[in-house]
């Protein structure tokens, strides 16, 4: 399983994938407007598609639901490249492991002793912080998948304990 997330915060967009095992590099793009060719042109052709193909065909695509994935050029690609996409709802970014391990991510950056002086310097950050989240972490989130869905449908759609 593999999922995707983007952020943007000054203009910047930061692209990275997960899965059981593995992960992509984190890919930073400065002065990006997400929009589906966009998506399609700078992420999934470079990034998502070699990435799934390392995988085989085990490997099953989510992403956050935002517009721009959803366009029709989007999912010509996908179909195209015959990678399979989880079908998932846009009010469940709390269930998505992306969005934890982005949440890691900005909790780790917002930890460092010192703010960063420069934009560089925050990439730079961005990098090794992405590089240390543990791969066992990574792991664990995406194994919870399931037990986190079963706990929203048992309680009715109603605040669970994740």
């Amino acid at each position: 399983m593999e999922g995707q997330g983007h952020s943007k915060r000054a203009g910047w967009m930061v692209f990275g994938g997960i899965s059981i095992g593995g992960r992509t590099d984190l890919h930073i793009i400065r002065n990006g407007t997400l929009m589906g060719r966009w998506y399609a042109d700078e992420i999934l052709r470079p990034h998502v598609i070699p990435y799934a193909e390392a995988i085989g065909d085990s490997f099953v695509f989510q992403d956050d639901n935002a517009r721009p994935h959803r366009a029709r050029l989007v999912e010509n690609m996908l179909e195209a490249e015959t990678i399979q996409r989880m079908e998932w709802t846009a009010c469940s970014s709390d269930l998505n492991p992306i969005e934890h391990v982005w949440d890691i991510l900005g909790r780790r950056i917002a930890a460092r002793p010192r703010p960063h002086a420069t934009v560089r310097d925050l990439e730079i950050a961005l990098l090794e912080k992405w590089n240390s989240i543990p791969q066992s972490l990574i792991d664990n989130l995406i194994a919870s998948m399931a037990n986190r869905c079963a706990a929203v449908l048992s309680v009715r759609r109603d605040h669970t304990t994740y």
